[in-house]
């Protein structure tokens, strides 16, 4: 395979793709500029959903997976490690998906592997990301009970927990 970029383009690529992820993640950004980050053929692949095609079909994915609670409670997405393939132009990271803190100062998050293909102009072309579902299956009630508990969650997002997530609730919560 052919490219015409270098390991330098690579990273910075990758280091704005984890910036503009870690922007919209706080709110201080939004999921649409993680969607402008790939090109009009890319291909997300997310385990659970399936094949994703072009910007259009990921942002309908992001905006209610990623901007709407729950997973608008992961407000960052720390990286332990990441890889550069410059020969085929593939990045590969691990991240943490953390939840926002409970009330508590803990941290509870559930890892993931994302790969990205590299297109070429800051573009992607391609993103799978790769991770154990049962980990976010205990992650949010665990991150519910807690959060109820210390009575940091809003009117919506308690109703969303009680409703969504009945073994989360607390006894003390009613």
């Amino acid at each position: 395979m052919s490219n015409t970029w270098n390991r330098e383009e690579l990273e910075s690529a990758f280091q704005t793709w984890h910036a503009t992820v870690t922007r919209a993640a706080s709110g201080a950004g939004s999921w649409r500029e993680f969607v402008d980050l790939f090109t009009p053929d890319a291909e997300y692949h997310e385990q659970m959903v399936g094949v994703l095609k072009g910007p259009d079909a990921i942002w309908a994915w992001a905006e209610p997976t990623l901007a709407q609670f729950p997973g608008s409670a992961m407000t960052s997405f720390p990286d332990y490690w990441h890889l550069i393939d410059d020969v085929n132009g593939v990045i590969v990271v691990k991240l943490n998906n953390l939840m926002r803190d409970p009330g508590d100062g803990s941290q509870m998050g559930a890892d993931n592997i994302s790969i990205l293909t590299y297109a070429g102009n800051g573009k992607f072309s391609k993103e799978e990301d790769i991770y154990d579902p049962a980990e976010f299956v205990r992650l949010v009630p665990e991150w519910c009970r807690r959060a109820m508990e210390l009575g940091t969650l809003s009117e919506a997002e308690l109703a969303w927990c009680k409703q969504a997530l009945p073994a989360a609730e607390p006894d003390s919560v009613s």
